[in-house]
């Protein structure tokens, strides 16, 4: 798929009834937090939001993702979007091209975005997590924030559709034997919200594969 091909399709698709919990469910931890759904919006819920970008890169297409700082307060070393929390008066879309700016120096003027992924609660920092998608012709001159963002992981977006990357692992939370799901990408296991996220990005090319073959007659029993 071309990047005029990909913009055509995600426009399309992002604009119809999104996949949702159902597949966020997916990549949660499991057993749930207790009282946990993705589509749940509590009242005092904090809102963010985060950016898929898409751009041109030496394998293709291709999505970047953080390694948050070590010395963070907050998802140490982790890997995400780039994201954060959405200021007064500002738009959630808005927020998610600011942090992208702050984070990696993608300026805001040069993405074009394409649409908005599910809404997901964040039970464990109560936030309200807004995804976009958003796409560029070239690939950006990044320049990470000091002190915020370790380092960048270029993944190419054939492996965030590659669910054979989707692989698991058992650890302990509370006292409880937790599976964690996780996507192997770039030697490094993305897991939680940010996996979450992309997980849902993924069935969208499932989904929009099965409708085409569907409406062609050429799925299978058709």
């Amino acid at each position: 798929m071309t990047a005029i091909e990909l913009e055509r399709f995600l426009g399309e698709r992002l604009a119809q009834p999104l996949p949702g919990a159902k597949v966020q469910h997916r990549f949660a931890p499991k057993p749930l937090y207790e009282g946990w759904r993705a589509d749940a919006r509590p009242a005092g819920a904090r809102h963010a939001a985060a950016l898929l970008l898409i751009y041109p890169g030496p394998l293709g297409l291709t999505v970047p993702l953080t390694v948050r700082h070590g010395d963070l307060p907050h998802h140490p070393g982790q890997i995400s979007l780039p994201g954060g929390r959405v200021d007064p008066n500002e738009t959630a879309e808005r927020a998610a091209l600011r942090e992208t700016h702050e984070e990696i120096g993608v300026h805001p003027d040069h993405v074009r975005i394409l649409g908005p992924l599910s809404t997901l609660w964040i039970i464990v920092s109560n936030h309200l997590l807004e995804p976009f998608v958003g796409i560029m012709p070239v690939r950006p001159d990044f320049e990470l924030a000091p002190g915020e963002v370790e380092a960048l992981v270029e993944v190419p977006l054939a492996d965030i559709r590659d669910l054979t990357r989707v692989k698991s692992e058992r650890r302990v939370r509370d006292g409880i034997d937790v599976t964690y799901p996780f996507f192997d990408l770039g030697g490094h296991k993305v897991w939680g919200a940010t996996a979450m996220v992309l997980g849902e990005f993924a069935a969208l090319f499932e989904e929009g594969t099965a409708n085409r073959h569907q409406a062609s007659g050429t799925d299978e029993g058709g």
